[in-house]
């Protein structure tokens, strides 16, 4: 029988799964001190999993403060410089996106990506194209008024406990 993999999205500086898995503490601190209201302490009845944070970007993004690496006590997160986050990856969906379609100018994920001198380019000077550097914090999808954008973590855990980790720095 497949297991089911469900990907999380999961704070900056985040270490690979199996040791995050391994040194969080499930505190909460992470989530107490995000002033943007980003991250959430998962539920549910994986005990692999509940009680760690993961962030929702459609809900609340992440703005790479960094303020829940400084305070983790277990160094589940663990400071890293913003350039190198890799909590995901966005993949813009150009039929939905209205700068490619042609509908309307807008370049709202361009104008909030926190690291766009290395994560976003504009082809041709008009169409937003997101580069290997994306740190994946989501602020291009919850900005996007289409809803063209979606990110895709570079972590996940299978249903049943099992816990992978698809590499992806921090």
């Amino acid at each position: 029988m497949l297991k089911k993999k469900k990907r999380f999205l999961r704070p900056p500086g985040a270490r690979t799964e199996k040791e995050f898995l391994s040194r969080c503490l499930q505190c909460g601190q992470c989530a107490q001190v995000c002033i943007y209201d980003c991250i959430v302490m998962r539920t549910g009845f994986n005990p692999f999993v509940a009680g760690t944070p993961e962030i929702n970007p459609r809900v609340a993004a992440c703005h790479l403060c960094m303020r829940c690496s400084a305070i983790c006590p277990s160094d589940a997160l663990h400071d890293i410089p913003i350039e190198e986050v890799r909590m995901g990856f966005a993949v813009i969906d150009r039929e939905k996106c209205f700068q490619w379609a042609g509908t309307l100018l807008c370049r709202s994920c361009y104008e909030r990506c926190p690291v766009k001198w290395v994560a976003m380019k504009l082809e041709r000077g008009e169409y937003p194209v997101i580069t290997e550097k994306c740190a994946g914090c989501g602020l291009c999808e919850h900005v996007c008024p289409a809803h063209a954008i979606t990110i895709t973590p570079t972590r996940f855990v299978e249903e049943g406990g099992e816990k992978t980790d698809d590499g992806g720095k921090g």
